[in-house]
């Protein structure tokens, strides 16, 4: 299943079923999961772990060294996991030893064309980044996220679950779960319940959720005050405690 203009390094690993296109060129340390397709001139080079099924799109450009200055060739990982759609265009880079050593995205996520993860980021399972959407490095985006076109986030910036940005979104502090985030210097436009609603969230906790939005973002108290207030009003559940502890940990300040 592999093309014979493609450029396969001896050292790579390559599992069972796995398809490499036309001039594709796969470098010393890769290695690639049962069932993954490579498309036609794609780089996979690096350090990089790649799991099962995933589909990789022509002119992708994946663990490519880092846009970082202070990078000097250190070991450094992209670990992917399984059934990801990586479409054309799209960079995806390791980690560096300054941050935490390794980019590390999980499974089923979806990235259009021309995306960009760049070094010591972490993307989890379920995430939709569309067309020309950007992660600086060292950002994080939980589960279930849609960042829309041409939406770009700032080095150090979370973005929680089922969280939307629209498209052009410029995102500079962390994006509250379960909510919308749009424009330039992006602020806080809402809840995404069209996408709680499509995850099977029951209206009570959205509703639950919604009271605790309000709090910390409408209520114009400070962010200790609106937890607090949270933590003694709003009925508790695990969709509260993520977004409250969400909340805790922020260090860049949430998008309000």
């Amino acid at each position: 299943m592999i093309h014979p203009t493609a450029i396969i390094h001896p050292d790579a690993e390559l599992a069972e079923g796995v398809e490499i296109g036309p001039y594709a060129i796969i470098g010393e340390h890769v290695r690639i999961g049962r069932g993954t397709k490579v498309g036609p001139h794609t780089v996979i080079d690096g350090w990089t772990e790649i799991g099962e099924d995933n589909q990789i799109f022509s002119m992708a450009s994946v663990g490519g060294i880092p846009q970082d200055l202070k990078y000097r060739g250190e070991e450094t990982w992209l670990r992917i996991g399984n059934r990801n759609i990586i479409r054309e265009f799209t960079t995806l880079q390791p980690g560096t030893v300054t941050g935490i050593g390794e980019t590390v995205i999980g499974d089923s996520n979806m990235f259009m064309a021309y995306c960009h993860v760049a070094h010591d980021c972490i993307v989890g399972n379920r995430v939709i980044m569309a067309n020309g959407s950007t992660l600086a490095g060292h950002v994080e985006v939980e589960d279930f996220a849609i960042l829309g076109g041409l939406s770009a986030v700032h080095q150090f910036t979370r973005i929680g679950e089922s969280a939307m940005l629209s498209g052009g979104a410029m995102v500079g502090q962390d994006v509250l779960p379960y909510t919308v985030a749009s424009g330039n210097r992006a602020t806080s436009s809402g809840l995404n319940t069209v996408g709680l609603k499509r995850r099977g969230f029951s209206a009570e906790t959205i509703a639950a959720i919604k009271k605790a939005y309000r709090l910390i973002i409408r209520s114009g108290l400070r962010l200790e005050e609106a937890l607090r207030r949270i933590r003694a009003e709003v009925p508790h559940s695990p969709e509260i405690a993520h977004f409250v502890a969400f909340a805790v940990k922020s260090e860049r300040g949430l998008c309000r």
